[in-house]
């Protein structure tokens, strides 16, 4: 049944205490709908399919308890970790607020704000699309038809399946998927990781949906990634991002967009944001907005740099202290005379294009005056921030845009000082809580993430030198077991769906799905055994800041806020009864549940920092402190920067390489398409005309 707003205006109270589960007089209902605000509107055409014994026993009139206050965190993969408080009443969510503000160093005076998906967990919990037991596929994959099946028989099928692709295939054949639902430490991916290595391993992946190019193309630039905290931006006066829309990828309070608007606060840089769209960061941080047209951006930086080189603002001395390739006197013997970056721009290298603003006018679609005189503000910045978000590198070429823009502050001598970065986008710094051991891969062989419908329709094409495959030099075997845990990933992340859908629907191929999953998502639809997880509101863990909370230094103790529903398990427990049907539970758990090995974690970070507080206190604080990140910390190639020879980078010449000899040994390696190439510095690919 679907209730329907009435005439003025209220909602049907019966409606509302069955979304919500509650006894309530006519006054709470009012109340409660306040609280919940337009929540509860859009919640009041959804018919949700829960009765009370379904997610707790009935409390007796008379006997209801009151509000108790339970601490969670948000998973979900948006680079942050924010807190949540989470108000229960009778074993039920009644609403979610943010974690008070703190005079501590976790906040300082800033309150880490969850943002509205965030906030709105609870419906997440309560969704009707929730998968409450486990169930095996009745109809044709892709259907979504399925049937209950007891949890024994779920983890014996699963056991017997590792045990029967194991022999019939070998383990690579095995394949655990990247996902991106929710990023926990002791249940989820290190808990199914655990299982398939202690049981002789799995084919891996490696790189990110959202990160290939720079992940690959960053070692030949940089060695390691790393990047400078938005809190420099407080030393900076000029802040030129590429692609970088914080505002809508970084939104929460946990989150690098708080950090950057307090840094611009302490310094009013001036900010210029060079992207396509006209984006919500461009308004919310006053900035410039260079329109550019997409996957141009190595053309524009070519462009500043024959400004920078033909108006001598380059301090050419300090490029070759510390760079290799940016002129002819750095290059390594084995380059060719003309190989340098600066030929390239200048016209006298191999295409012979003299990379004048101009030319980077016809290309990028911003006027040739304002490239000429960004290039003017950049070399003239006393400390100019220059960074990019994974945008622009997410398409055919990216690496030569991800290299380009790292070699801008290279070239202008913005790194490794207060207020500069590296041209990347900086992660946070890491405080080292625990994930649950996983072990050794003994499988040594990695595929990229995004090619994995390769490796189930054509594994004979995957080779190291036409797809990236690490580790061996090509694959033996195609998919065979395909775990998907707490991702859509199966269809929602790829180029053509289409051809994914007929790639996974042909049990010719790969020949078991297993799908892990709160809710009913078109990739669960796909799986032969379909199997509820606990969402992060029901799961007990210990949690660091996550990778996108910038110099915030806290680590989040989750409680289990609500008894998880129906059926559904943490996937630590699914992994040992799998482990315990192969004879391996002890091996699996070492005698810990879930919450021990949490607990397990907090000890060893408390052996570090022993002005922790004990685990007894900790767990019922919700959000933990851990130690304050030093300014040095959030500098990119600080000490790079102050002694090269002592602080060598990650890479072969231990340098900034704007030429790579590896990238040049790489390309004769290689079976490329006809007309592509490698290139050895950060080139634009553009089509000469006849």
């Amino acid at each position: 049944m679907v209730t329907k707003r009435c005439n003025e205006g209220t909602y049907n109270e019966k409606r509302l205490e069955e979304i919500l589960n509650l006894k309530i007089s006519r006054r709470d209902t009012v109340t409660t709908a306040a609280k919940i605000g337009s929540a509860v509107a859009l919640s009041n055409a959804i018919t949700l399919p829960f009765s009370s014994t379904a997610l707790a026993a009935d409390v007796p009139a008379g006997k209801e308890s009151a509000e108790t206050v339970r601490h969670s965190a948000c998973l979900v993969n948006c680079g942050s970790r924010c807190a949540l408080k989470v108000i229960v009443k009778d074993d039920r969510i009644v609403r979610i607020e943010p974690e008070d503000a703190k005079d501590d160093a976790v906040f300082g005076e800033h309150q880490i704000r969850p943002c509205l998906r965030g906030r709105s967990s609870r419906w997440r919990v309560y969704s009707p699309d929730r998968i409450k037991h486990p169930m095996k596929r009745v109809g044709k994959r892709g259907e979504g038809k399925f049937k209950r099946i007891t949890w024994d028989e779920a983890t014996a099928f699963i056991a017997a399946e590792l045990k029967r692709v194991t022999e019939k295939y070998g383990r690579e054949a095995i394949y655990y998927n990247y996902q991106s639902g929710a990023y926990y430490h002791t249940q989820g991916t290190p808990a199914w990781k655990r299982l398939l290595n202690l049981t002789g391993g799995y084919l891996n992946y490696h790189n990110t949906y959202s990160t290939a190019q720079i992940a690959s193309a960053t070692p030949y630039t940089h060695g390691k990634y790393v990047g400078s905290h938005f809190s420099q931006i407080a030393h900076s006066d000029l802040v030129v991002f590429f692609g970088m829309n914080l505002s809508e990828t970084r939104m929460s309070g946990g989150g690098q967009v708080e950090e950057l608007r307090r840094a611009l606060d302490a310094s009013k840089a001036r900010v210029i944001i060079i992207d396509p769209r006209y984006t919500d960061s461009v308004i919310a941080e006053h900035a410039e907005w260079l329109p550019i047209r997409p996957t141009t951006d190595a053309a524009l930086v070519a462009g500043l740099a024959h400004t920078l080189i033909s108006e001598n603002l380059i301090d050419e001395a300090l490029v070759n202290q510390y760079c290799v390739g940016y002129d002819r006197s750095t290059l390594p013997e084995n380059a060719a005379p003309n190989a340098s970056y600066k030929d390239y721009v200048m016209g006298t290298g191999e295409d012979g294009i003299e990379k004048t603003a101009q030319w980077a006018a016809q290309i990028t679609g911003i006027p040739a005056t304002r490239i000429q005189q960004l290039a003017r503000e950049i070399a003239a910045a006393r400390a100019c921030y220059i960074g990019q978000g994974w945008g622009p590198q997410r398409h055919a070429n990216g690496e030569q845009t991800v290299r380009a823009i790292q070699t801008l502050p290279a070239l202008t001598g913005h790194f490794g000082l207060p207020g500069t970065n590296n041209g990347n986008w900086p992660y946070g710094t890491p405080y080292g809580v625990p994930l649950l051991p996983t072990g050794t891969n003994p499988v040594k062989a990695s595929i990229p993430c995004y090619l994995w419908t390769d490796a189930i329709q054509s594994p004979e094409k995957m080779t190291a030198t036409t797809m990236g495959v690490k580790g061996v030099d090509k694959l033996n075997v195609g998919i065979k077991l395909f775990f998907n845990q707490a991702g859509n990933a199966l269809l929602n992340q790829h180029g053509d769906i289409n051809r994914t859908r007929k790639i996974i629907a042909d049990e010719s191929l790969c020949e078991t799905i297993i799908v892990i999953e709160n809710h009913m998502t078109p990739s669960a639809k796909y799986a032969d055994l379909l199997l509820p997880e606990t969402s992060y509101l029901e799961a007990e863990d210990l949690v660091d800041s996550s990778y996108a909370a910038g110099s915030h230094n806290y680590m989040i103790a989750l409680q289990k806020t609500i008894t998880p529903m129906w059926e559904v398990r943490s996937t630590y427990d699914i992994c040992a009864d799998i482990a315990g049907h192969l004879g391996l539970r002890e091996q699996y758990t070492e005698g810990r549940t879930q919450a021990q090995w949490a607990e397990y974690h907090y000890q060893q970070i408390r052996e570090k920092r022993p002005y922790l507080p004990e685990w007894s206190v900790a767990k019922e604080k919700g959000v933990i402190d851990q130690q304050i990140a030093t300014e040095r910390q959030s500098i990119a190639f600080i000490d790079f920067r102050e002694d090269a020879t002592a602080h060598p980078l990650d890479t072969p010449s231990g340098k900034i390489e704007i030429y790579s000899q590896a990238l040049a040994d790489l390309a004769q390696k290689w079976t490329l398409p006809e007309g592509d190439r490698i290139p050895a510095v950060p080139e634009v690919c553009v089509v000469k005309e006849s």
